[in-house]
C-alpha cells in the first residue's frame, strides 16, 4: 500500500539497542565474514527507527543509533528484533520524459546486484538540532551516487510511504531536467569518473515490464501505483 506522506515529524533519541548489546560476538563474527567476502564494506554508524506513528498524511517518529554491522545482521538474521524498523529516504527520479531511473548496486556493496532508487538509511550526518532530515539525507544520497544535485532536479511537495515489514520506504518524488536517456548517460559518465562507484549502472523504466525481481517488493509497489495513477 503507498500512502500520500505530506509532513515529516522525525527526531533523534539515542538510547541502547538491546539487540546489539546483547548478540555482540555474533554480530561482529558475521560482520567479519561479510567482509571477506566484501572488504569494502565499511562499519559506520545508522539510524533506525525505534517508534513511529501515522496518523493521517503526517509521520512522525523516534530514531536511535547503531553500528552498521549490528543493522547488516539484523536484516541478513531476517529481522529477529521488532522494536525497530529500518526507515530510509529515496529519490523517486523521474526523468523529463516520464520514465523512472533507477540504480543497480554495485557488487562489492552489501546489496550487490539490487535495484534501487538513489539513497539510503540515514545516519548521524543527517541529525540537526535533535530533527532528523530525511530530505537531506535524499538528496545527499542522490549527489553522491549520480552527481546529481538540487539545481538538476524538481522536488514535488510530500512523501509517498510503503510499509513493507520492517522496512519503511519514504519515497521524495523529483523530477530531472532531463530525458531518461541523457539522464542515464550523465550519470554514467558520474560513475567512470568515480574509483569505487556505489552503482554500477542505471536503468530506465517506462511501465510493468521493465520490473525486475531484483527490485525490493516495495519498489514494484511504488511504480505500479505511479503508473496507475499516472502521476
Amino acid at each position: 500500500m503507498v500512502r500520500p506522506i505530506t509532513h515529516l515529524a522525525l527526531r533523534f533519541t539515542p538510547k541502547p539497542w538491546r539487540f546489539a548489546d546483547e548478540r555482540r560476538a555474533e554480530i561482529d563474527a558475521h560482520f567479519a565474514a561479510l567482509r571477506r567476502d566484501k572488504p569494502a564494506i565499511w562499519n559506520g554508524r545508522v539510524l533506525l527507527l525505534a517508534e513511529y506513528e501515522l496518523i493521517g498524511t503526517t509521520f512522525s517518529g523516534a530514531y536511535l543509533e547503531t553500528d552498521f554491522a549490528s543493522f547488516i545482521a539484523w536484516r541478513d538474521w531476517q529481522w529477529p528484533d521488532a522494536t525497530v524498523h529500518n526507515c530510509f529516504g529515496l529519490a523517486a527520479l523521474r526523468a523529463a520524459d516520464g520514465a523512472f531511473v533507477v540504480g543497480v548496486m554495485g557488487a562489492h556493496t552489501a546489496n550487490a546486484g539490487r535495484i534501487y532508487f538513489p539513497g539510503g538509511t540515514p545516519d548521524p550526518n543527517d541529525v540537526f538540532d535533535g530533527k532528523v532530515d530525511l530530505q537531506g539525507s535524499v538528496m545527499r544520497e542522490l549527489a553522491e551516487e549520480t552527481g546529481l544535485t538540487a539545481a538538476d532536479v524538481e522536488l514535488a511537495p510530500g512523501w509517498h510511504n510503503v510499509i513493507e515489514g520492517r522496512r519503511i520506504a519514504m519515497l521524495k518524488p523529483m523530477r530531472a531536467r532531463l530525458p531518461a536517456a541523457d539522464l542515464r548517460e550523465r550519470v554514467r559518465a558520474h560513475l567512470a569518473r568515480q574509483a569505487e562507484p556505489e552503482l554500477a549502472d542505471l536503468l530506465i523504466l517506462r511501465g510493468p515490464s521493465d520490473l525486475d525481481p531484483a527490485m525490493p517488493d516495495f519498489l514494484p509497489t511504488f511504480l505500479m501505483h505511479m503508473w496507475a495513477n499516472s502521476e
